[in-house]
């Protein structure tokens, strides 16, 4: 399900002006946890999509380094497209992390400030140990988003090295330097998939708390 794209509130998140984006969502009925559990899928599936994109630059390395007679500037192509287009999935997915962050923000504050609202000392300590247990597995969450954030960034940088040396070097002695790269680009994308395989499944832990 997606709540963003209701038709003309979703110019107020293009404003940056969340506070009333919330306030107009809350209007129709869409209440932050609704909006948490949207933003945590989404950023769940954009990591997913940056996990086949890091595995589609990383056969294209591979068809690079058994190079063996060719066009080497369709090689070059190849590889630059491949790193554009991570860059971009690595963009989406700090995008959708910063969405997660805002929305926790707000829903969390609006929860503890609830909390003096209640006239029964039984409800509002219910409630307050279910906000302890939605931030401690929110932090678990988080956490795991960004170790995931933070393996793509050696990944991104050694394509970026790879697209600009053969940009420059278009040449069969460039593409046996590109070679001994190889193993350590392969070492960090499969690290990094460990980690957003990891983010994930905490992604979906933390919805089932939201929705319990």
């Amino acid at each position: 399900m997606r709540y963003l794209p209701v038709v003309g509130l979703v110019l107020l998140t293009l404003t940056g002006c969340q506070s009333a984006y919330y306030n107009a969502m809350e209007k129709v009925g869409i209440h932050k946890r609704d909006i948490m559990v949207d933003r945590v899928e989404a950023a769940a599936e954009s990591q997913e999509e940056a996990q086949e994109q890091f595995t589609s630059a990383l056969d294209s390395l591979k068809a690079l380094t058994h190079f063996d007679g060719g066009e080497l500037e369709e090689m070059y192509n190849e590889i630059n497209s491949q790193y554009e287009a991570s860059e971009d999935a690595v963009e989406d997915v700090q995008s959708r992390i910063s969405a997660v962050e805002d929305v926790s923000d707000a829903l969390f504050a609006e929860w503890e400030d609830e909390l003096s609202l209640y006239k029964s000392a039984t409800l509002r300590r219910d409630s307050a140990q279910k906000l302890k247990i939605t931030k401690s597995h929110y932090a678990s969450m988080l956490r795991a988003m960004k170790r995931a954030e933070a393996k793509m960034v050696p990944v991104l940088d050694t394509l970026r090295d790879n697209a600009l040396y053969l940009k420059h070097n278009l040449n069969a002695a460039a593409i046996g330097s590109l070679k001994g790269e190889f193993a350590n680009l392969e070492r960090d994308i499969q690290q990094a998939i460990r980690q957003m395989e990891t983010a994930i499944h905490e992604s979906n832990r933390f919805i089932k708390t939201l929705k319990s």
